[in-house]
C-alpha cells in the first residue's frame, strides 16, 4: 500500500512527533506500507507570498519560488525527525520518506502555475502519480461549516463552498483524478495512524467519485 501524506505548514511545531508516531508505528507493526510525505509551504512560502506583494512578482517565479519553499520545509522535518529525503517517486521504499518536489515538477510541469495551486494540489497530483491514498494532515478536524464539521462530502460540493482548510485547485484535481481525500487534525498522531490503516476517525472524507 502506498499512502501520501501532506504534512502543512501549520504542523510545524506538531510536526516531528506526529512523523514519530507514524514511523514508530510502522515499525512496531512491521506495515510493508510506503509513505511519501508532501510538505507544506509553511512560514517558507508565506515569505515568498510577501515578497511577491512587495516586489511585484510575476505567477510564473512565484510558482517556483513557492515550490522551493515546500523543500525548506521539508529539510526542517527531515532534520526534526530523522526520516530520509526523496527527490523523486520511482523505486520507494517500504517506511516513510519526505519529498523533495522541485526537481519532480520541474521535470514533469503538469500542473498550473499560480497560488491556487499550492502543496495540497501538488500531493494530490503527487499520490495520483504513484496510485496512493491521499492523507491531509492539518491543525484543524477537517472541513468545517459555520464551525461545525463536515465528515463527508463531495469534491463537487467542496469546489462550491469557495474558500476552505484546502488550496482552490484541489477539489478540481481530486474531481480529475477520481481520488478521495482524507483531512484529519494532523495534532493528533493517533489519528493520522488510524486514516493511514483506513480506519474512521473524526476527519473530512472528500469523495472524488460521485
Amino acid at each position: 500500500m502506498k499512502v501520501v501524506l501532506k504534512i502543512g505548514g501549520s504542523l510545524i511545531e506538531q510536526a516531528d512527533e506526529l512523523l514519530k508516531t507514524v514511523v514508530e508505528h510502522i515499525s512496531s507493526t512491521k506495515s510493508k506500507v510506503k509513505i511519501v510525505v508532501v510538505p507544506g509551504g509553511g512560514p517558507f512560502a508565506n515569505g515568498i507570498r510577501e515578497a511577491s506583494s512587495t516586489h511585484s512578482i510575476g505567477d510564473e517565479a512565484a510558482h517556483w519560488m513557492a515550490v522551493a519553499a515546500m523543500e525548506q520545509y521539508a529539510y526542517l522535518l527531515m532534520d526534526k525527525s530523522g526520516v530520509p529525503l526523496i527527490d523523486d517517486t520511482d523505486d520507494l521504499t517500504e517506511g516513510v520518506s519526505i519529498l523533495l518536489p522541485y526537481q519532480l515538477l520541474r521535470t514533469t510541469d503538469e500542473l498550473e502555475h499560480s497560488w491556487d495551486v499550492t502543496s495540497d494540489t501538488i500531493a494530490a497530483w503527487v499520490a495520483h502519480r504513484i496510485g496512493a491514498i491521499l492523507i491531509k494532515a492539518t491543525d484543524v478536524d477537517g472541513v468545517l461549516n459555520e464551525g461545525e464539521l463536515i465528515e463527508e462530502i463531495t469534491a463537487k460540493e467542496l469546489k462550491s463552498m469557495g474558500e476552505t482548510c484546502t488550496d482552490r485547485i484541489l477539489p478540481s484535481i481530486l474531481e480529475r483524478y477520481g481520488m478521495d481525500c482524507v483531512i484529519v487534525d494532523g495534532t493528533y498522531p493517533e489519528r493520522v495512524v488510524a486514516a493511514i490503516e483506513g480506519k474512521v476517525v473524526r476527519s473530512t472524507y472528500i469523495k472524488g467519485n460521485i
